[in-house]
């Protein structure tokens, strides 16, 4: 039986990630922050909520940002929202804060009095929101190109590379949905709270090799 590991750092929704895990059959599902255990699991998920600045000073405090650039390489592995964010060079949150770096661009804060189609928009960005497909990915097998995911965040990733943007959304103005880099694929959208769509991602994750 394979095993899934839940990096556990104090900053994330992780029993319900696992729950959906184990939902879609993903084996053994470990929410942990024993480092010897995420190195030994089959593939790793890094989840997280909350603020950025709180969220690295936990993940460097306890070694995960070397971790996290260590187990991605080999073996499947999905960030999901802050965890997504925390994968890029820098945010512009709580003043600007250093990230893990392994995927090159920023994290930008939305802004205030953003309209659309001479509609207010609020901030946070919450709610359920189309992604569009960029690339021909595994994960998306059986999702269709502008499936509705559920959004919660006032910032979100301008990648630095376009190659590596798997899913678009837009909010006011056009903003990276998903990252894809060979073994690694990050998703700034809540699959666990997704419903079919996100759960068909969780399982198509559960299912992958790694490769694109």
């Amino acid at each position: 039986m394979q095993t899934v590991a839940v990096i556990d750092y104090g900053m994330g929704n992780l029993h319900s990630v696992a729950k959906a895990l184990e939902h879609v059959g993903a084996g053994r599902v470990l929410v942990t922050s024993d480092a010897a255990v995420i190195r030994e699991a089959d593939r790793v998920v890094f989840p997280g909520v909350g603020a950025i600045r709180d969220c690295m000073a936990e993940i460097k405090r306890l070694g995960f940002d070397a971790l996290v650039r260590e187990v991605s390489q080999d073996r499947p592995f999905l960030g999901i929202c802050v965890g997504m964010q925390a994968l890029l060079e820098r945010s512009e949150e709580n003043g600007g804060v250093d990230c893990i770096g392994l995927f090159p661009g920023q994290v930008r804060f939305f802004g205030k009095d953003m309209v659309e189609d001479g509609a207010p928009l609020k901030v946070p960005h919450m709610g359920w929101n189309e992604v569009q497909q960029s690339i021909d990915h595994p994960l998306w097998r059986d999702i269709p190109d502008g499936g509705r995911f559920y959004f919660v965040h006032s910032y979100y990733v301008e990648a630095g590379n376009p190659a590596q943007v798997a899913g678009r959304g837009r909010y006011g103005k056009d903003f990276a949905a998903a990252l894809a880099d060979g073994s690694r694929f990050a998703v700034q959208f809540h699959p666990e709270k997704s419903h079919s769509h996100g759960l068909q991602l969780l399982q198509n994750f559960v299912g992958w090799d790694g490769r694109w």
